[in-house]
């Protein structure tokens, strides 16, 4: 980075100035757009709202409101504070704010860049909706170096980003190589290996059994009467996180914080059906007590008879998947779905021998192996991506 060091000796020696977001630029919101309005629409312009998904995409339309370089972020709701560039055509909904740099000696995508650095700072947490509205974004300050340093460290910033989107691209490819190969191995109709397909001759000549998952599973909740502390943990869609944090960073959390929800130890299966995505299926091998929401559906299984990872496969399929969607049910009068063990227990699932099962979990931790390696290095991209990104947009400040 020495022409990066060589421009600020020679460009900003004494120091950086600090300069509000309004002093640079104008700040709007978006408009109110439903997904109903949305479909009505249907065009080749992005629509962005407040999701992170899908970088912010809600949906396409017809028509736009804005062109140009821009910068939106997410004004409400738990990614609140997170900024992203725009450059094109598009609309935003009113859950979204909008910038856009004034002064020719900024670049818009130097702003992006320490805005993600700083912008998650300013975020209001209380009453338990995180906040970063207009009047607040309007007074963060940041460090505006000559436009010269400005380009050299969105060049740095682009180089790190590129690369980290080439791993996230070879994620995606080798997730859905995975996933294929998943689900045509557990419908045993194709995709063995020589070993497997030998092993299915022998065990299963005849086929594979189906059986309902109330044969092999039971469930069984324990209330939630005692104390619990940070070492409990919590389920998200996200995974598991520390119940003192998923309740408020509490340092010691009472029966009465997690009132409705029970503990759950290891060994055994949680689902939530409230949320479709496959990561709301866990498998509590060795997390320690977990409190769940009264909505899950919280099961063991016999050990003897099915491996708890083959099981966890055969769940997050597409088969799987599609079986637990047809037997939610809703809650009358809420959006909330709910799945009673009752129901749960009719899925039906493929149980070939215990050695056959083995087999396949080989072939498919090779696969998941493979995905492991891609999210470590992912995680350690990101990590060098954001130790420059905030080593490169802090400056001495000219006094």
């Amino acid at each position: 980075m020495s022409r990066l060091d060589d421009l600020i000796q020679e460009l900003c020696p004494n120091g950086v100035e600090k300069r509000s977001i309004s002093e640079i630029s104008t700040i709007t919101r978006g408009r109110v757009m439903s997904k109903d309005y949305i479909q009505e629409n249907i065009g080749n312009y992005p629509v962005y709202s407040s999701q992170t998904e899908n970088n912010g995409e809600l949906g396409k339309i017809s028509t736009y409101d804005f062109d140009g370089e821009y910068l939106t972020w997410t004004t409400d709701g738990a990614n609140a504070g997170s900024v992203f560039y725009r450059n094109g055509k598009f609309s935003v909904t009113n859950v979204c704010g909008l910038i856009k740099v004034i002064d020719n000696n900024i670049l818009t995508k130097y702003i992006y860049y320490a805005l993600s650095c700083t912008a998650k700072n300013y975020v209001n947490s209380g009453m338990g909706n995180p906040k970063l509205m207009s009047n607040v974004m309007a007074k963060i300050k940041i460090f505006v170096p000559p436009i010269e340093v400005q380009r050299e460290i969105v060049r740095i910033l682009d180089n790190f980003t590129e690369l980290t989107a080439e791993l996230e691209t070879e994620f995606k490819f080798r997730n859905r190589q995975y996933e294929y190969y998943r689900d045509e191995l557990l419908e045993f109709k194709n995709c063995y290996t020589n070993r497997l397909n030998d092993m299915i001759q022998k065990f299963c000549p005849n086929g594979v059994e189906y059986v309902k998952l109330s044969e092999i599973a039971y469930s069984q909740r324990k209330k939630n009467n005692n104390h619990i502390t940070e070492n409990a943990y919590s389920i998200t869609k996200n995974g598991l996180v520390p119940t003192s944090k998923y309740f408020g960073d509490k340092t010691q959390i009472t029966s009465s914080d997690t009132s409705g929800y029970y503990i759950v130890e290891t060994n055994w299966f949680v689902c939530s059906p409230s949320r479709i995505d496959v990561g709301s299926i866990n498998y509590l091998h060795d997390d320690g007590p977990v409190i769940v929401s009264p909505l899950d559906v919280v099961f063991s299984v016999d050990s003897k008879k099915i491996y708890p990872e083959y099981l966890l496969n055969i769940l997050k399929s597409h088969k799987g998947m599609f079986q637990i969607l047809q037997h939610r049910q809703g809650i009358e009068g809420t959006g909330r779905k709910t799945l009673p063990f009752k129901e749960f227990s009719k899925i039906t699932i493929p149980l070939p021998p215990l050695e056959i099962q083995r087999e396949i979990m080989i072939i498919l931790n090779s696969f998941n192996a493979l995905l492991q390696n891609l999210t470590s290095e992912i995680e350690a991209q990101q990590k060098q991506y954001e130790y420059y990104r905030d080593k490169l947009l802090t400056f001495k400040e000219l006094n």
